[in-house]
């Protein structure tokens, strides 16, 4: 008995105890809750207070208030950066683009405004996706980098900038290169060459690039390879085209063994498709001979 007592009052000052943090824990929210009659430095340091506590979600709705009640003031103008630094902190990305827009077009001239510009354009940095999925945020980042290193191109991040509208191309051009290699699977060659085509001339200062004008080559040898006789030879001398670009472009390219390789099959392909062309053309000729050889004979 007395030991299930015991047990009874351990329990009971367990529970006491979290009754107690979850009351202080309320109490403390409480007290930065923005009140009706709070005077608006009242409510903005209440909403920094949840700020600066990484209560982002919380800081919001609080900075979004006091946006309400202060617009126009340098309250107000604070409280606009601090409502797109609380949505950026939390993760929510697209709300922050649009708010760090909102401060740069209502306070052009803030001291910060270089640094919302900034911040804008990485939130659509942050929602570019996998290079396989729609890529219309990373267009949008990269247009953003570009107008922020035109309007500050001294900027002390510049370098940063770039590495980032870097990263973004080469995600394009794995998609555009992406899309050859899936032409190529369904053996649809021309349009696979379309693509490595366009990979190169987008993207040419991307890894994709070089890769993408190798397998250019081979795609048109196997275009060559499955057309009809009369059309083999242009399509080899495609490939030839290509293979001279590629040597043009990396003369030390890492892919040159396999580029050459696939120059040899063009090569070799483009020398048949002549010998049988200039073959039919005699044969041809031929025929035409006898044929006027019978008619006079007539």
């Amino acid at each position: 008995m007395i030991s299930n007592n015991s047990h009874f009052f351990k329990t009971f000052k367990t529970i006491g105890w979290i009754g107690l943090l979850l009351l202080v824990g309320s109490a403390c929210s409480n007290k930065n809750l923005i009140k009706p009659g709070d005077t608006l430095d009242v409510a903005y340091k209440k909403a920094k207070n949840l700020y600066d506590n990484q209560k982002y979600s919380d800081a919001s709705d609080a900075f979004e208030t006091v946006i309400s009640i202060g617009r126009g003031t340098d309250i107000g103008r604070e409280a606009q950066y601090l409502l797109a630094e609380s949505y950026f902190k939390n993760g929510e990305y697209l709300l922050a683009a649009s708010e760090y827009g909102r401060f740069a077009n209502l306070y052009p001239r803030a001291e910060n405004r270089q640094q919302a510009d900034f911040q804008q354009a990485l939130c659509y940095y942050k929602l570019s996706p996998s290079y396989n999925l729609d890529q219309s945020k990373t267009r949008k980042a990269i247009d953003q980098f570009k107008l922020y290193l035109s309007r500050y191109p001294d900027a002390d991040n510049a370098q940063q900038v770039a590495g980032y509208i870097d990263d973004m191309r080469a995600k394009l051009a794995r998609k555009t290169y992406g899309a050859a290699d899936l032409y190529m699977r369904i053996d649809e060659y021309e349009a696979a060459a379309i693509y490595y085509g366009l990979t190169i001339d987008q993207y040419p200062e991307t890894a994709w690039a070089e890769r993408a004008l190798v397998d250019q080559i081979y795609a048109y040898v196997q275009y060559a390879d499955n057309s009809i006789r009369s059309k083999q030879a242009e399509r080899y001398q495609k490939a030839i085209d290509s293979y001279e670009k590629y040597v043009q472009l990396f003369p030390q390219g890492d892919h040159r063994s396999q580029a050459e390789d696939y120059y040899d099959l063009a090569k070799v392909g483009l020398s048949k498709a002549e010998n049988k062309s200039s073959s039919s053309d005699q044969l041809t000729q031929s025929n035409n001979n006898a044929d006027s050889d019978s008619d006079s004979e007539k």
